[in-house]
């Protein structure tokens, strides 16, 4: 194009497409696929996936879906970022938890971290860390004017902060430049142990704390409000937010009533939330708990300039493996990535192995590392709320504000968060909701790669020298893998036991192009319960299965190939193999109007995307191990 030609508009040259058109395109691709004759409206909502708290994700957005007025970073509601720069000048705060209790080995951690692009340390103390004592052996050779320390004291919270502030008067930096969390969490605390003696003193003690960090420190926050008990008890993001907003609202309640201003007290707040490999969830997450935390301090009566959430990420616990533990780095990129791009003020990427134990240096190393990829080379924190603007997002995150909202509410009918706490409705209500995910998880319809897909069997474990006992007797701690894990371990037991694990014979009928999907179905279905699948001779007839089967050294088998292949042969290799010694015969594959027929003739059960696949291993396990 020169510059005396005009300008021309290259959209204009292809017609405008609608709404209408689409779904129509989607109409054809259904039908053929045959999921169903659904048109128009209809045809676009069997692609909608259901999330929980109710939230609906459509499989498009437009401009037709409409956002509220975002506002302009910095600035109320806060949901483009809590700062006018954002991350954008000096990056988000790079922070690294460490669990070690002897202070010594703290201590080399701690340096090793801040000599390789970790901002900020967050310190595990007293029970279950390094002792209030040590605290000055851990810290020793830190700069506390430059790198922020952050505390978790649980119950040690008040003695702990004493000495972090007494650490940093003895360092000779003023106290007036300090930054970090001393972490005082009453709430917190009461949600871990369940115990509330001592609430009442708490609360007073973490008031007095943040009365004295307003006046002669305003850049350590006293208290932090974590709502990780609440993600790590199985809670939903909304659910997350809810609670902490209720929390939220508690500790202003008992600062203002201290004598602090309402603006003193929503700056001594630090805000705590789980970042998970659902990256567009936990995006839509961070923003909403901004604006969701404006409305807060709008009806409270804060300013403007002392509404803004201060925000600390940390990676999920609940979506970490212990089996084939090395994916966890894809999922801790992934969560730190969605953590970055929602605004987080600060974040925590868990090492790979903190699942299995003490993390070791190695990978501490690739946690942070994780973290300068994407603030370094990927250039993250450049941009001030990339995913802003997005209609995916704009509406996922009013959708995610509304049910948190909601829920806040209950929360506060209820007498507010420690009542909530104490009546057990808080644990009920995140018992459901993990009720819910637990059996998504046990059909696989919320895959965990490396463990209920796509597992490694031959994979030597990882070992790691046991981590300190977190402390309990309140809300329970719960992990994705954990009926998977239990199945493995059974695996592992059998396989200590008898010098082999279970074995399943998959029996492949017909063709290979008849029998390959299912085979490779079966085969991933019956690993992840730790069972070694063994399919060769392939193919298979009544004939010849009954002398495979007893090469293969298994004690179960499974059928698999297509449903015309069944309906010739499955009933005679199914009586075959009961003949030979099966103890239990499946097929891979819904039995339609055959189940009769098969189940005559010994098939036990039938395993298919979307069965319960807990089910279908633990009883396998049972029949193997009685045997």
């Amino acid at each position: 194009m020169t510059a005396e030609s005009p300008e021309l508009p290259l959209a204009a040259a292809f017609p405008d497409a609608d709404r209408e058109q689409w779904q129509r395109l989607v109409e054809g691709v259904l039908r053929k696929s045959g999921v169903t004759e659904a048109t128009g409206a209809a045809a676009e909502d069997a692609l909608a996936t259901d999330l929980q708290d109710g939230i609906r994700i459509r499989p498009l957005y437009t401009a037709e879906d409409g956002t509220a007025a975002l506002g302009h970073p910095g600035f109320p509601p806060f949901v483009r970022a809590g700062r006018p720069e954002g991350t954008s000048v000096a990056g988000w705060d790079v922070r690294q938890r460490h669990v070690h209790t002897d202070p010594r080995r703290a201590n080399e951690s701690v340096l090793a971290d801040l000599e390789n692009g970790v901002t900020s340390v967050w310190l595990t103390v007293g029970d279950g860390g390094v002792p209030v004592e040590g605290l000055e052996q851990t810290l020793d050779g830190v700069y506390l004017d430059l790198a922020a320390v952050v505390l978790d004291a649980g119950a040690d919270f008040a003695p702990a902060a004493e000495e972090l502030l007494r650490l940093y008067t003895a360092s000779g930096a003023p106290l007036s430049e300090a930054t970090g969390c001393l972490g005082a969490d009453p709430l917190g605390l009461l949600a871990r142990t369940g115990d509330d003696a001592k609430l009442r003193l708490q609360l007073e003690s973490a008031a007095r704390l943040a009365a004295r960090c307003t006046a002669e420190a305003p850049g350590i926050r006293a208290l932090a409000v974590d709502a990780l008990p609440y993600h790590e008890a199985g809670g939903s993001a909304a659910e997350e937010l809810g609670i902490s907003l209720a929390t939220g609202v508690a500790y202003l309640r008992q600062l203002t009533e201290a004598g602090l201003g309402i603006d003193d007290a929503c700056r001594q707040l630090e805000f705590r939330y789980a970042a998970s490999a659902d990256q567009f969830l936990t995006i839509a997450k961070l923003r909403a708990a901004r604006r969701l935390w404006a409305r807060v301090a709008e009806v409270c009566g804060a300013s403007p300039a002392a509404a803004a959430q201060r925000q600390h990420a940390v990676t999920s616990t609940v979506m970490m493996t212990r089996r084939d533990p090395w994916v966890n780095m894809l999922r801790t990129t992934v969560a730190g990535l969605s953590a970055g791009v929602g605004g987080a003020d600060a974040v925590t990427v868990l090492p790979f192995d903190a699942a299995l134990g003490t993390p070791d240096a190695f990978a501490r190393r690739i946690a942070r590392n994780t973290q300068s990829v994407l603030l370094e080379e990927s250039h993250l924190s450049k941009v001030i709320d990339p995913a802003g603007g997005s209609w995916y997002v704009e509406s996922l995150t009013g959708e995610l504000a509304r049910a948190a909202w909601a829920w806040f509410q209950e929360i506060e009918g209820a007498d507010g968060q420690a009542a909530s706490l104490r009546s057990g409705m808080i644990a009920g209500r995140l018992a459901r909701t993990w009720e819910r995910r637990t059996e998504d998880l046990a059909r696989r319809r919320e895959p965990i790669t490396g463990v209920s897909e796509f597992p490694h069997l031959a994979e030597p474990p990882v070992h790691r020298e046991p981590a300190p006992t977190p402390i309990g007797g309140g809300l329970p701690r719960v992990r994705r893998d954990d009926a998977y894990e239990r199945l493995r371990s059974r695996s592992d037991d059998h396989l200590a036991a008898n010098g082999a694990r279970p074995k399943v014979f998959l029996a492949a009928l017909g063709p290979v192009a008849a029998h390959t999907a299912r085979v490779a179905f079966a085969a991933n279905l019956f690993q992840a319960g730790g069972i070694e699948t063994v399919a060769e001779p392939a193919p298979v007839d009544a004939e010849s299965v009954a002398e495979a089967f007893a090469r293969s050294g298994a004690r179960i088998a499974c059928l698999c190939s297509s449903d015309a292949v069944y309906g010739e042969q499955a009933a005679a290799v199914a009586a075959a193999l009961k003949s030979a010694g099966a103890l239990r015969v499946h097929l891979a594959g819904k039995p339609g109007e055959r189940r009769e027929e098969f189940v005559a003739a010994g098939v036990d059960s039938f395993v298919f995307a979307g069965c319960d696949a807990v089910e279908v291993l633990s009883s396998a396990l049972d029949v193997m191990e009685v045997a």
